[in-house]
């Protein structure tokens, strides 16, 4: 849930300072936008892997601290619970043999983790939301030591005003409860793209993300149960949405698809970012102001799906990137590696069409088709191109995955990256079979506890073969 803090327990005038700042910062940006200051070079491209740690018995393990010390690298961090751990890739430009850059990099940071945490007697498993999971694994007992997570769950229940919050997932089985804090959110691991885009065009580049996020959700969804109530095929987006809510402020839910599409600059979003949303962390830097400290640490308390980021550049031109957090963890690396090829390529194409992205649809059909992807997966019927109920399996074949070759053609992603990644979304597609659908199917087959179908799930997931071939 990013970067660590120095400190809580601050003043209201502490609150106000930052918000100054955080008000400089953000028209900092807006005049770096409107200078053309920002990179439009090659687009650069990285990954963030959420993980699990489970005992023998496929329980939640809350050993992420020894795991990490172990494992000895920077690009292996700590998450929410004591049993989460992310793998963090390098920045690769995405041209040529990117995208088998960071498989390689990833499958290595899993290989060596899985046998770090086997020493220890554990699993190491990506899956969006694990089968085991039960509500006692997620509490406070259960937070990984941090000023920011525990300023965090303060300051989101100081806005609820000490209300619990009342958790309501429709699905074949609904689920219905409260909790009285933000550890909810520790049940959701996910596979976070990130890519940089053009300062000139970055608009079109934000608002084709949101249009590629409903395909994209409903072929990569792996999250089909929360505590063994069968919900949604990615039940991870009503989980996180409401385990992070501020209750009255509804217009600044901190998890959100947002209101509307851009219309002229990607600062809009800092700029709602500044009038929006309450400041969380108001942690003061004495960083130059040109190093945007405290809008950056704003941001980060935010967690819309398609969430802009400002950095920079080895030569320390600021950039603009998007991080698309639509994605589950799992089922493996390359099934990771094959949804960010066809993220990363719709999203190209989308955004340099003759039709901008906000003229293909309104934002509430963008919006509709997104929720109605993450809760039928690849059953999902959608509205494109002004005709509805279109099955996405359809769209995806005959639509998206042309539209994402051609994206990463002119992207500089070679022939041979963009068969070995796109033909496995093809499979997957055809088959019917992603993480969601096997879950269920093979729980249908066999019965089983929770934890069975986990154990399966581990023995197919270390084999590192695709999903669709996975067995029953």
């Amino acid at each position: 849930m990013g970067q660590e803090i120095a400190a809580t327990g601050w003043r209201e005038e502490d609150f106000a300072i930052f918000v100054a700042r955080l008000r400089a910062e953000t028209d900092l940006v807006e005049q770096w936008e409107a200078e053309g200051r920002f990179a439009s070079g090659p687009p650069h491209c990285g990954i963030e892997l959420e993980s699990c740690l489970v005992d023998q018995a496929m329980r939640p393990a809350p050993l992420n601290t020894a795991i990490i010390a172990d494992i000895a690298d920077a690009l292996v961090v700590p998450e929410l619970a004591q049993f989460n751990i992310e793998f963090n890739s390098s920045p690769v430009p995405l041209a040529h043999n990117g995208l088998a850059r960071l498989e390689t990099e990833l499958e290595g940071l899993r290989r060596h983790a899985r046998d770090v945490a086997a020493a220890h007697g554990l699993h190491l498993v990506q899956c969006g939301i694990l089968p085991t999971l039960r509500h006692g694994h997620l509490s406070l007992r259960y937070m990984t030591p941090g000023n920011r997570y525990v300023a965090l769950n303060e300051h989101v229940f100081r806005l609820r005003k000490g209300r619990p919050i009342s958790l309501a997932i429709d699905g074949a089985e609904p689920l219905r409860f409260e909790q009285a804090d933000v550890m909810l959110e520790a049940g959701t691991t996910s596979c976070q793209f990130h890519l940089t885009v053009p300062g000139d065009a970055s608009v079109h580049w934000y608002n084709a993300a949101k249009l590629a996020s409903a395909p994209l959700v409903a072929l990569a969804a792996n999250s089909p149960a929360l505590f063994g109530h069968d919900l949604w095929a990615e039940t991870r987006v009503p989980l996180f949405e409401q385990a992070v809510s501020v209750g009255d402020w509804d217009y600044a839910e901190r998890v959100t698809f947002g209101v509307r599409f851009l219309e002229r600059h990607l600062s809009e979003v800092f700029l709602a970012n500044r009038q929006r949303y309450p400041v969380l962390l108001p942690m003061l830097s004495d960083q130059p102001v040109e190093q945007l400290a405290h809008l950056r640490l704003h941001n980060g308390t935010i967690w819309r799906w398609i969430r802009p980021i400002v950095g920079w550049n080895a030569d320390g031109t600021p950039h603009l990137r998007l991080e698309q957090r639509v994605v589950p963890a799992g089922p493996t690396i390359i099934d990771s590696i094959a949804n960010a090829a066809f993220f990363y390529g719709l999203v190209a194409a989308l955004a340099t069409a003759s039709t901008p992205p906000d003229g293909r649809c309104q934002f509430f059909t963008a919006r509709d088709n997104f929720y109605t992807a993450a809760r039928f997966g690849l059953d999902a019927r959608l509205r494109w191109d002004h005709r509805n109920d279109q099955p996405v399996a359809m769209l995806i074949l005959d639509h998206f995955l042309p539209m994402a070759d051609e994206g990463l053609q002119t992207l500089g992603v070679s022939e041979a990256e963009r068969r070995t990644y796109l033909d496995l979304i093809a499979r997957r597609v055809t088959s019917g079979q992603n993480g969601a659908t096997w879950q269920r199917a093979w729980r249908a087959r066999h019965g089983g506890s929770p934890a069975d179908v986990l154990r399966a799930y581990i023995e197919r997931q270390d084999s590192g073969t695709p999903v669709d071939s996975w067995s029953l």
